[in-house]
């Protein structure tokens, strides 16, 4: 169920349930995604997704390349081949990585489809009927030298932010600050092309009036970010652009590569990629089944969970929902929003363009497997501020935790425990791992993911010491019923374990319900219609009576110290420590 399902019958809203729409930010498709983009974004929304499924949600989890716009445009250019070839290329590319990731998309698209050419144009025709469209002569840098106006991300140059100053600043967004600019705002621009300095030159382009949405805009936002649903950084960076005051924002641009305007003035230009690419949500639902409207029409049986890294937050907070109210249809709007700061690499930052970081390809190339780089990405999920991603912390993690925690395999048939009701140590561990059962599910219910896997880790952490103070080896020949007990009991919390451990690691949970001789599709729910959860509280009953358990085997292996480079290439082959 990685990246993308069969030919499953398509998932859709179920009246009387409660049905999850969950999306993570379309990753761009001009490059190869970094540990970075996995964690803020795609693994993210994966872990709660897989969450949701547990708890017996009806859920559909979507996502999809973000194929238009300037940055494929250049990209095409540098490898001297066509848009759609670039798309093709890296879009392949992203797939193969999240499904070695275990990524369960119910649909993993792209936004170059006639399904987003059609939604999109349609929202901008009702736009344009209810006069929520302006239109405006703009200054616009233009190259003599390329002969052409230049797009956003074809410009580059100094942050004009107070206290930044950051010299490689896009005409779009400082990546620096997260300032998102005018390219006619940049000192000392320079066209990317061809590396001269561009002249200004008037355009007429169309606008979405912002300020005249605002009342609309601003209602939903107070009603969806005030209960608590909305992390912290998306209200803080929400409310920062608000109080810097709406201003109409441009919807074109000078472009070949994208969705046509449909407007005979401006039928020679493209839509503006934040104006399409949050509606390719939507279109990437329209390709995976023709009842999407059944998912994104529907809000009072639909509730929108959205995950992404915090330089997306405007674009999903402000500019989509502004979009959708605009149009007065009765859309899905976000009721969840889910942002990370940024996750470092070593002493410094990520950096697709240059090459700086762990991507997506070279994980898979280090032989470590992705249940650990999961596990590690998840423990150190950037939800409040930023964190470091560092080879000897990954290694020091995998080494102490994991293997030391849950690296031991189980072999045995499961005997019969009488007495686990008035067992004392047995009843005291039920009664903790209870209450711990119940917090992890508060914890991942409001999308804190890492403190889900901390509590996760911590009922681990119970069992072995459970099972060490019962003193099973000395059992076994002084008091057979209770060693009975304690087998049983802890059998049933290694089971437990791996349904709660299987949003974060899925390869894992897979691995130790096969041991344990059980069907992987078939694990424990936390489903509050069936009253499930206080299953959790009785682990002794979790597992029956007489089951054979299958063939154990070591779950997890150690590593060495590693030597890589300092883009994070892997410079050795990376060995275990029972190689």
């Amino acid at each position: 169920m990685a990246a993308g399902k069969g030919k499953e019958a398509a998932v859709l809203p179920v009246p009387g349930r409660r049905n999850v729409l969950v999306t993570s930010a379309l990753p761009y498709v001009n490059n190869v995604p970094h540990l970075g983009n996995l964690v803020g974004c795609v693994l993210s929304a994966d872990a709660y997704a897989r969450y949701c499924r547990l708890r017996g949600h009806n859920v559909l989890f979507v996502c999809g390349t973000d194929e238009y716009g300037t940055a494929t445009e250049t990209r095409a250019m540098e490898e001297g081949c066509s848009p759609r070839e670039i798309c093709d290329k890296y879009h392949a590319i992203h797939k193969d990585v999240y499904e070695w990731f275990g990524i369960s998309f119910d649909h993993f698209g792209r936004t170059s489809s006639p399904q987003q050419t059609d939604i999109c144009q349609d929202i901008f025709r009702k736009l344009l009927d209810n006069n929520w469209l302006s239109e405006n002569t703009i200054q616009q840098l233009y190259c003599e030298s390329c002969q052409r106006f230049l797009a956003d991300r074809l410009v580059e140059g100094s942050c004009p932010n107070e206290g930044c100053n950051y010299d490689s600043a896009r005409g779009d967004q400082c990546e620096k600050c997260g300032k998102l600019l005018n390219p006619t705002e940049l000192i000392d621009p320079k066209c990317k092309v061809c590396g001269n300095t561009p002249c200004i030159r008037d355009t007429d382009h169309l606008f979405l009036e912002l300020p005249l949405l605002k009342e609309k805009l601003e209602r939903y936002i107070n009603e969806a970010s005030g209960d608590g649903s909305w992390s912290q950084n998306a209200v803080h960076a929400t409310k920062a652009w608000l109080k810097e005051g709406l201003k109409p924002r441009c919807i074109t641009r000078d472009l070949k590569w994208g969705v046509p305007v449909p407007h005979e003035k401006y039928k020679d230009k493209v839509f503006y990629v934040w104006f399409d690419a949050p509606i390719g949500y939507i279109s990437i639902t329209a390709c995976y089944t023709p009842e999407w409207e059944k998912w994104w029409k529907n809000p009072e049986n639909v509730e929108l969970y959205q995950f992404m890294g915090k330089d997306n937050v405007p674009f999903h907070t402000v500019m989509f929902p502004s979009t959708l109210l605009g149009t007065g249809e009765n859309w899905t709007l976000m009721k969840t929003i889910s942002v990370t700061e940024y996750l470092n690499y070593e002493s410094g930052k990520f950096s697709k363009n240059k090459g700086i970081g762990v991507f997506g390809n070279d994980a898979k190339d280090t032989n470590i497997p992705p249940e650990v780089w999961r596990y590690y990405l998840l423990t150190n999920r950037p939800e409040a501020s930023d964190t470091l991603f560092t080879w000897a912390d990954l290694q020091a993690k995998l080494n102490s935790e994991l293997v030391n925690n849950l690296g031991a395999g189980y072999g045995s048939i499961i005997p019969d425990a009488p007495n686990a009701d008035s067992h004392p140590l047995t009843q005291a561990m039920a009664e903790t791992v209870g209450k711990l059962v119940e917090q992890y599910i508060d914890a991942m219910d409001k999308v804190k993911l890492k403190q889900g896997l901390k509590i996760a880790m911590t009922i681990s952490s119970e069992g072995n010491a459970y099972l060490q103070a019962s003193q099973f080896w000395k059992l076994y020949k002084q008091d057979p019923d209770a060693c009975a007990t304690v087998m049983k009991t802890s059998t049933g919390l290694v089971y437990l374990l791996a349904c709660l451990l299987e949003p974060f690691m899925p390869s894992f949970s897979k691995e130790v319900l096969q041991q344990l001789n059980l069907c992987p599709e078939e694990h424990l729910s936390f489903s509050d219609e069936k009253q499930e959860r206080d299953k959790a509280k009785r682990p002794w009953d979790l597992i029956p009576s007489g089951h054979r358990i299958g063939k154990p085997a070591p779950l997890f292996k150690g590593l060495k110290p590693m030597q890589y480079s300092a883009s994070g290439k892997i410079l050795q082959a990376v060995k275990t420590k029972e190689d």
